[in-house]
């Protein structure tokens, strides 16, 4: 999985666009969804099928706008979009029709493949059912996740009272994210001196790794953080890019870091967050916020204050 995708030919932008994906012309958009409609009549069932969903006769409610950016982004083009649709109805359809995971696994074999999960607040259900997963920072969401062979399957509160103690869980859902291999890693450097590191990996779980930031540093880096701790920015589930703050050198970081996660985050499946945050001891600060049709970088007294102190240090 490379850092800056470039992707396949596709219609011009200058024809009209999609009113539910943006990034599809009319035309993309109206053959993606005739494929998912024909995706699910191949599994036996008919379905309705809306700008961003699809349902079926028993009230079923499926989202289509991952399935569109995985759709967009791959680089074969639109002659792969059959077989993708295809192998993700057909995983959707076995996980929800199937045995659930819930009612045939161990409690054992649960706690071997539970993850903590960080989302984008606004891609949960309406319900209180993610209620208990906590906030890393302003419009993400910590909550509990299986990672199966054919799926994440995110649970609910519910779920988890016939489980055990959500604290308890959580401690060793930790602990697997601990465990994970580290599929890529590169560093981006620019010739104004910016340079980050960027985590990479097909992984669900890779831009949740935020969550054991420190570990995971020295892991990598063979040096930990200090105590003026990282940037970090999470565009997408499969990304995770930090820069230590130890000088003045974190101010182009920022800008650049900036720039990769508006970049990432837009069109991607899993998306999470545009922002760039500073990680210290644990705690997300947003240093980004939306301006317009892009970002701005904005930074609180705390955080203004280090940059001064670094500044003089470098004098």
């Amino acid at each position: 999985m490379g850092l800056f995708r470039r992707g396949p030919k596709r219609d011009p932008r200058a024809l009209a666009r999609d009113d539910e994906f943006a990034f599809f012309s009319d035309r993309e958009g109206g053959v993606f969804r005739s494929q998912v409609r024909q995706a699910f009549a191949e599994r036996g069932l008919e379905v309705t099928v809306y700008a961003g969903t699809v349902t079926d006769s028993g009230g079923r409610r499926f989202g289509l706008g991952n399935l569109a950016a995985v759709c967009h982004h791959d680089r074969r083009g639109e002659r792969c979009w059959p077989v993708l649709i295809r192998d993700h109805v057909g995983k959707v359809l076995r996980t929800m029709d199937g045995p659930q995971p819930l009612e045939i696994l161990s409690g054992d074999e649960i706690r071997a493949c539970l993850y903590p999960r960080v989302v984008a607040e606004d891609t949960l259900p309406a319900s209180d059912a993610f209620r208990y997963g906590q906030e890393p920072a302003p419009g993400l969401r910590e909550v509990l996740a299986l990672d199966l062979p054919d799926a994440v399957q995110m649970l609910s509160e519910d779920s988890l009272r016939d489980v055990g103690d959500i604290a308890e869980l959580r401690i060793r859902a930790l602990n697997n994210l601990r465990a994970l291999p580290v599929e890529g890693h590169e560093t981006v450097r620019r010739g104004d001196g910016a340079a980050f590191e960027v985590l990479l990996g097909d992984s669900f779980f890779t831009a949740s790794r935020v969550l054991v930031l420190d570990e995971l540093v020295e892991r990598i880096m063979g040096t930990g953080l200090t105590g003026n701790g990282a940037l970090v920015a999470m565009p997408f589930r499969h990304q995770l890019a930090f820069h230590r703050i130890h000088d003045a050198q974190v101010i182009p970081a920022l800008q650049a870091m900036a720039q990769f996660a508006a970049a990432g985050h837009e069109d991607a499946a899993g998306a999470i967050s545009p922002n760039v945050f500073w990680w210290r001891r644990g705690f997300l600060t947003p240093l980004s916020e939306p301006d317009g049709a892009g970002l701005r970088v904005v930074v609180n007294g705390d955080f203004q204050n280090m940059l001064e102190r670094l500044v003089e240090d470098d004098v």
